[in-house]
C-alpha cells in the first residue's frame, strides 16, 4: 500500500493508546464535520432509486456551481481508479510532487508515467493531472492558466479535492468542455471521509463512460441523504470556509513558533519543513497527535487542522514542551 495520512494504526503500534485517545491531524479531513442529523431508515435498507441519485447529482451541481454532467461514486480516489479506463493507455503526465496514487493507478494499468514540477512540460501528454490546490504542498493554478493548457493535452484532469473553501479555484463551471474532467472530494471538506463520496465532473461523452463503470449503485443510500441536505447547505458551507481560514492563521503562528518554516497547504492542511520531520512527528506522537511526513522530502511534516479547542490546547502544549 502506498504512503498515506491517516494510518493511525500505526501510531498505535509505535507509541500505544486507543484510537479515541489520539488526535489523527495526518489527513486533510476537516475535525469538525458537518452536523449529519437523523437518517431516514429507508436509505439503509432500501436500493437507491434513480431518482435519488439525480437529487445528489443535482445537490452537487448546485454546491459546485456548474451544470455540467455529474456522477456521484465512493469517494474521489474511486474515479481516480477509473480513470485508466476512461482511454486506451498512453502517455500520462502528473504535476508533482502530488497525490501518489496516480502515477501508482495510471503505471500498474500500462500507461507511460512521467512526473512533471511545470505546468507547461504537461503539454504534448495524451493525460494530464493537476491537483489544485496540490497536496501536499498547496500550490495553486488559475482557472485562466489550466484552460490554456486544454488545448495542449489529450485529456486534463483537475483532482479539487481541496478546492471546497477555495471556490474561485474551481473549473468545475467549465467542466462540460470536452477533455476537461473534474474530479470532487466530498469526505475531506465535510469531516466525512468514512462516507465514502466524490463526484466526477465533466463532458457527456466521459461521464457516460464513468457511469457506466461505476455500475447502478456507485453510492449508498446514506451518502444519497446525507450528501444531498450537506450539499444543499450553503450557510454552513460559508461559516466552514470563514473558520478554516482564521483556523490556518492560527495553526502557522502556533507552529511558526518553533522555528518551523510554512512550505505551503490548502484551508484543511498545513505543510511545514521542519530540521527532521522524524523527530517532530514523534515527539507530536508523544502527546497522542499524529502527523504526516514523506520519506522522499525528509524535512517535510504536514498537520491537519485540530477541530475543538480541546485540541487546539493540547496541540499547544505538547508543542511548548
Amino acid at each position: 500500500m502506498r504512503e498515506h495520512g491517516g494510518n493511525l494504526d500505526l501510531a498505535q503500534q509505535r507509541f500505544g493508546g486507543r484510537a479515541e485517545d489520539w488526535i489523527d491531524l495526518s489527513t486533510g479531513i476537516n475535525r469538525l464535520p458537518y452536523p449529519v442529523g437523523e437518517v431516514n431508515s429507508r436509505a439503509w435498507s432500501a436500493l437507491p432509486s434513480r431518482a435519488e441519485i439525480d437529487a445528489l447529482h443535482q445537490a452537487a451541481r448546485q454546491a459546485y456551481r456548474t451544470r455540467a454532467p455529474v456522477v456521484a461514486m465512493g469517494g474521489a480516489q474511486a474515479a481516480i481508479q477509473l480513470l485508466p479506463r476512461l482511454t486506451s493507455p498512453g502517455r500520462a503526465r502528473i504535476l508533482a510532487p502530488t497525490y501518489n496514487e496516480y502515477a501508482g493507478v495510471l503505471s500498474a494499468a500500462g500507461w507511460d508515467v512521467q512526473e512533471v514540477t511545470e505546468l507547461d512540460a504537461l503539454a504534448g501528454a495524451d493525460l494530464a493531472i493537476v491537483v489544485n490546490p496540490n497536496n501536499p504542498d498547496g500550490r495553486r493554478h488559475s482557472p485562466k492558466d489550466l484552460l490554456a493548457l486544454l488545448p495542449r493535452v489529450g485529456r486534463l484532469v483537475i483532482d479539487e479535492s481541496f478546492a471546497d473553501a477555495v471556490p474561485q479555484l474551481s473549473l468545475a463551471p467549465e467542466a462540460d468542455r470536452p477533455g476537461l474532467l473534474v474530479l470532487r472530494s466530498f469526505g475531506k471538506f465535510y469531516g466525512l471521509a468514512g462516507l465514502r463520496l466524490g463526484f466526477a465532473i465533466g463532458n457527456a461523452a466521459d461521464v457516460v463512460k464513468l457511469t457506466a463503470m461505476t455500475g447502478p449503485w456507485p453510492v449508498s443510500g446514506a451518502a444519497i441523504a446525507i450528501g444531498c441536505r450537506a450539499l444543499r447547505d450553503d450557510a454552513w458551507a460559508e461559516a466552514t470556509s470563514a473558520r478554516l481560514a482564521r483556523d490556518c492563521v492560527r495553526l502557522d503562528t502556533m507552529v511558526l513558533s518553533q522555528g518551523w518554516r510554512l512550505v505551503g497547504g490548502t484551508p484543511l492542511f498545513r505543510l511545514y519543513q521542519t530540521p527532521d520531520a522524524l523527530a517532530a512527528q514523534e515527539r507530536l506522537a508523544r502527546g497522542q497527535i499524529w502527523s504526516r511526513v514523506f520519506a522522499q522530502t525528509p524535512a517535510w511534516l504536514r498537520l491537519g487542522l485540530p477541530g475543538s479547542e480541546a485540541e487546539w490546547a493540547r496541540l499547544g502544549e505538547v508543542l511548548a514542551r
